[in-house]
């Protein structure tokens, strides 16, 4: 049985302008001020070039923490991301995407790719990224809009 290739997309509105909730969601050392439960602690692991591309962020709680790879960066727009590290799936591409609506807020979008690692367990690893990433964009809108 070949691995497959899962995908899913998060949306939220927030009242915070674009570039807050960009600097809330690529800075490293921010998520613990916004992600809690989830997250208590964050760091850089590594920071990368001009435009944060090849930074990496630890989120977590020791000894547990997630290590994501910054692949792109586009400031207040855009920010494209891989684990780094073993993870328990592969080829994982999260972008989340900020847009201004015309309320003056944000239309965020924060999507993610995989493929199965052990074929047959992409449904459970799919039903727990979205549930995840669901929850950590709620709580970025909400962070949004008290630090405007």
């Amino acid at each position: 049985m070949a691995s497959r290739r899962y995908s899913f997309e998060v949306n939220r509105v927030s009242a915070a302008a674009p570039p807050v909730l960009f600097r809330l969601e690529s800075d490293g050392t921010q998520w613990s001020t916004w992600a809690r439960p989830l997250v208590w602690q964050a760091r850089w692991a590594a920071l990368g070039d001009d435009g944060r591309v090849g930074a990496v962020r630890e989120v977590g709680l020791w000894p547990l923490f997630a290590r994501e790879k910054t692949l792109e960066y586009v400031p207040d727009r855009r920010h494209v991301y891989t684990f780094d590290g073993f993870h328990p799936v592969r080829d994982y591409r999260a972008e989340v995407t900020f847009t201004p609506n015309a309320d003056g807020g944000t239309d965020l979008r924060w999507s993610g790719s995989f493929v199965e690692r052990i074929p047959g367990t992409g449904p459970v690893a799919l039903a727990a990224l979205r549930g995840v990433v669901g929850f950590l964009a709620t709580q970025l809108a909400k962070a949004g809009n008290s630090a405007s």
